[in-house]
């Protein structure tokens, strides 16, 4: 083998050490902006959106009113949750962030749920919460709690189980942001209990070491 053939080789190899490097991470916005809409119109197809042309982007494409106004908290958890995400504000699309208003009637609670895609930053702006989150099974489960009051920060990272609950006897309210555009709920007791259809009784039975019949009435009142 020639030396010539020799050093294509060292640099073919090298090149491939490099490459997954190269890909690991997104690449670097080429626009100022994306704004998602639901119909090409000449578009680009990026994260789930089609980018409006940019030449008839304006600043209302960028802007969400009525974060302002309380959520109706009268179901069976006592909260609700005013989303904030692309898909009702298209300028969010590849920038990585969403918002949500939390309202909590009193003793009203943000069930354990956990999101798939998103590290979550919450600020308590009225009443007194107690927050936490659940770490994985590889760290033993261990539970992070605090209780919170108006102006505290506290910071649930991706992935893993979290809730909210309202300690107060008077209404509460946060507001938390996401590292997503569209960081997706999984809501455990739901998800569980409540698929489509139902999961196997027995299967659940033994996972939460319960009656089975228990189980089943679980499953019906989801």
């Amino acid at each position: 083998m020639t030396i010539k053939s020799l050093s294509f080789l060292a640099a073919l190899s090298l090149f491939a050490l490099t490459l997954p490097l190269v890909i690991a991470s997104d690449p670097s916005p080429l626009q100022d902006f994306c704004v998602g809409v639901n119909t090409p119109a000449d578009g680009v197809f990026v994260n789930g959106k089609f980018c409006k042309d940019p030449r008839i982007v304006f600043a209302d494409d960028f802007f969400f009113s009525s974060l302002n106004r309380p959520g109706n908290t009268n179901n069976a958890v006592g909260s609700n949750v005013t989303t904030v995400n692309v898909n009702n504000l298209g300028g969010l699309n590849t920038l990585g962030i969403s918002l949500v208003r939390i309202d909590y009637a009193p003793n009203g609670q943000n069930p354990p749920h956990t999101h798939p895609r998103a590290t979550e930053i919450l600020v308590v702006q009225q009443g007194t919460l107690l927050v936490g989150f659940i770490s994985s099974n590889q760290d033993g489960n261990r539970l992070f709690a605090k209780t919170l009051n108006v102006g505290d920060v506290f910071v649930f990272p991706e992935g893993l189980i979290h809730f909210q609950f309202n300690l107060g006897g008077t209404p509460a309210v946060a507001i938390a942001a996401l590292s997503s555009q569209n960081a997706g709920v999984i809501t455990i007791a739901n998800t569980i209990f409540g698929s489509k259809p139902d999961v196997d009784p027995n299967v659940l039975a033994r996972a939460f070491q319960m009656d089975v019949n228990a189980v089943r009435n679980l499953q019906a009142r989801f």
